[in-house]
């Protein structure tokens, strides 16, 4: 794909992209291919049939002189004196012969006679015996008349793979062998002659720098046991094969290139007449009514003048398009109002979201200095915006404030109402006030303007850090859960006083919770327990307390965890009705201060936008290094990190813009980091694609995938879930 849009183009770079010049490029491509294709099976038909050939005269050869030396004499007794004095020599003397050997094509017949006098001298003799003579003539004769270029007798010797030659006709100085001289061969040729079983063609095709390319194909010569004495063997070359191959490569290419170039330049002007050309005149009536909106021009004929006849699609495109140009002027001022008025409403609640979440507490670890407790909450609203709400914060270095309330009412205005009363709940907590204290002085600020008549529910609880005491008051607010060390999680039914905002002058009674280290309290809102099936069953308090059971043992998170996967396995596709808010506080005490210098838990939330990635990317390379985390792995997991957040923003949201929560986790023993990446945007999982076949080119492999791949490959472990209608992507490496 292009890097600039057509609009940035020159006119050369335009032509060079353009449907015609495409299709041009398009078929001399495939055609060559295809081309390619055939010239392969071609050419390989041909180097089959014109070998085969080679070899079938060869062997025919071979087996013809066999026959008929077979009618006129015994081959055996030669045969068997060359070879008796062929073992009876100096093995010691075979090794230089050997090695000159190897090097034979450096020679010619009479020097390389000359170098080992004394070892061919002991078969001169029987040069001029009768048999041999007449086995000589024979050969002579069929290596004139039958097209090979060289038939002779020879014998394979299995211990060491040579090829010793017995009777050789060729007198050339070049090509010929002397009687007991012998050629290096492959182990593999060795026993193929040798165990030879009568059926097919015997032949070997082999390349050496004396003879070039050539075939070797023979007949066994047996004795009356059936034992192989020798065989009668005959050499063809096959440089004509390789020289007709090159030429038929040749002229094959040089037609093909003709005949794609003509093909591909016709098909191309006859696409520009038919698509291309047409496709343009609709493409400029569309730039000029365009270009006349803009202006402020009602010109509605650009389509209409067109004159496009080619009875197809197109002919059919460029009418369809001139009866839109004349409805569109109406339906672009309704749209134009509509879609104003929705953008101004969306971006009034998306703003109104943004302040509700700010407004509560939302980086986590909240308080990453303070080991001896740990606390998670959050708030899911049933509509854009809702009237619950939570809040936690350190009232002194002892001291800390909790809060879970719920507003009547839902939307903006509830959203309005939780927001003061927060508010004021958090100012007089922060007096010093006690629980009590606070939750009537706030009852009666808001009784005191109140003519809307809306109330909250509150929980106020005030914990005592170094005592583990929470000293709590309920204004008509939902039971809070315990759960005691070793223990179950319990509801805690305490006395309720009276809504705050429903009448001024009221008190409420305080009550006392201890927490010790490991106690768990669970605040929620009644959206938790009035969560509804589609059969309209509530979720209740017991199933509630059974899904904090599961994750007893867990982190605050995860008790959170369970309890909304609870509710969503519960109500399904049912819609929510109601904000459901949950806080959960583990006290750890003491212990904490131990505990905290074992693990690094850092939590950043941000809009998932470009610019916030490099943001989020510092915010990881900080705290990784320092952990004192190698450089390679934290390179890797940066990079890991890189592609999840690209995703994040480019498709979580689309066309929406929402925020990415990016929560890092380092273990000190070992050394281990976990980084979740959090969104909110549409549900995907990009784990249950199959990893793409790297092995395949960039053309033949499916596009996509590449990225996640990378990062399952870097990574130690990767997991997704989708929970809390949160994304949510764990990546876990090993540090050391």
């Amino acid at each position: 794909m292009p890097e600039k849009s057509v609009r940035q183009m020159s006119r050369f770079e335009r032509e060079h992209n353009s449907l015609s010049a495409r299709t041009f490029r398009a078929i001399i491509s495939s055609s060559i291919l295809i081309g390619l294709v055939a010239l392969l099976i071609g050419l390989g038909l041909f180097v089959y049939v014109l070998t085969t050939r080679y070899i079938d005269t060869a062997f025919n050869a071979s087996k013809i002189a066999e026959s008929i030396t077979e009618k006129v004499l015994d081959v055996k007794p030669t045969v068997d004196e060359i070879m008796e004095i062929y073992n009876s020599l100096d093995p010691e003397r075979f090794a230089d012969i050997e090695a000159a050997a190897y090097k034979r094509e450096e020679r010619g017949t009479k020097e390389f006679g000359l170098m080992f006098k004394d070892y061919f001298q002991a078969f001169y003799d029987i040069e001029f015996e009768k048999d041999f003579l007449q086995i000589r003539s024979i050969l002579e004769d069929f290596r004139k008349s039958s097209g090979v270029d060289d038939i002779y007798l020879a014998m394979y010797d299995a211990e060491k793979n040579r090829l010793i030659h017995l009777v050789d006709p060729d007198d050339s100085d070049e090509t010929g062998s002397l009687t007991g001289e012998f050629d290096i061969v492959s182990e593999k040729q060795v026993s193929k002659f040798l165990v030879w079983d009568g059926e097919g063609k015997l032949y070997e095709i082999a390349n050496s720098k004396r003879f070039g390319l050539m075939a070797t194909a023979g007949v066994p010569v047996k004795d009356d046991n059936g034992e192989t004495v020798a065989f009668f063997l005959a050499d063809i070359r096959l440089n004509n094969v390789v020289n007709g191959a090159k030429m038929f490569f040749l002229l094959y290419a040089v037609s093909m290139f003709v005949i794609v170039n003509i093909v591909a330049l016709v098909t191309a002007l006859r696409m520009k007449k038919k698509l291309v050309d047409p496709l343009n005149s609709i493409a400029e009536a569309a730039s000029g009514y365009v270009k006349d909106r803009k202006s402020g021009i009602d010109t509605t004929d650009h389509f209409s003048k067109l004159n496009i006849r080619t009875g197809d699609e197109l002919e059919n495109l460029a009418l369809i398009m001139a009866d839109m140009e004349k409805d569109l002027t109406e339906y672009e001022e309704n749209l134009t109002k509509v879609t104003a008025e929705k953008e101004r409403i969306g971006t009034e609640l998306e703003l109104a979201t943004r302040i509700q979440a700010d407004m509560l507490p939302n980086i986590y670890p909240a308080f990453p200095e303070r080991p001896e407790f740990d606390i998670y909450a959050t708030m899911t609203p049933a509509k854009e915006v809702g009237g619950d709400f939570y809040d936690f914060f350190l009232i002194d270095d002892d001291h800390l404030g909790l809060v879970m309330a719920d507003v009547s009412g839902k939307g903006i205005p509830a959203a309005l109402f939780m927001m003061a009363s927060k508010i004021l709940i958090g100012n007089y907590a922060m007096s010093g006030k006690s629980p009590g204290e606070v939750l009537a002085a706030v009852n009666d600020q808001i009784c005191s303007n109140n003519r809307e008549e809306m109330f909250v529910t509150v929980w106020l609880g005030v914990l005592d850090l170094r005592t583990g005491l929470i000293k709590a008051a309920n204004a008509g607010h939902e039971y809070p859960v315990l759960k005691k060390p070793g223990g179950r999680f319990e509801l805690i039914k305490d006395k309720h006083g009276f809504v705050i905002g429903g009448m001024s002058g009221m008190k409420y009674r305080e009550y006392e919770i201890q927490m010790e280290s490991g106690s768990k309290l669970f605040l929620y809102t009644d959206g938790v327990a009035e969560a509804t099936d589609a059969s309209g069953e509530l979720f209740g308090t017991e199933r509630m307390t059974e899904a904090l059971n599961c994750a007893a043992d867990g982190t605050t998170y995860d008790v959170l965890g369970a309890v909304t996967d609870a509710i969503g396995e519960f109500v399904q596709e049912a819609p929510q009705f109601d904000d459901i808010t949950m806080l959960c506080l583990d006290f750890i005490g003491e212990k904490g201060k131990d505990l905290g210098k074992k693990a690094i838990v850092r939590e950043i939330t941000m809009i998932a936008e470009q610019a916030s990635v490099k943001r989020i990317l510092d915010f990881i390379d900080s705290e990784l290094e320092e952990a004192g985390c190698p450089h390679k792995a934290q390179a890797q997991i940066g990079v890991a990190a890189d592609e999840l957040l690209s995703n994040i923003v480019q498709y979580a949201y689309t066309p929406e813009v929402g925020s990415v929560t990016v929560r890092l986790h380092i273990e000190k023993d070992p050394d281990v980091a976990e980084i979740s990446f959090i969104d909110s945007g549409h549900p995907y999982n990009p784990l249950e694609h199959e990893d793409p076949d790297v092995t395949l080119s960039a053309d033949e492999r499916e596009p996509g995938g590449l990225g996640i791949f990378l990062v399952k490959k870097t990574m130690d472990d990767v997991s997704y879930e989708y929970r809390d209608n949160k994304n949510i992507l764990k990546i876990r490496k090993q540090l050391a």
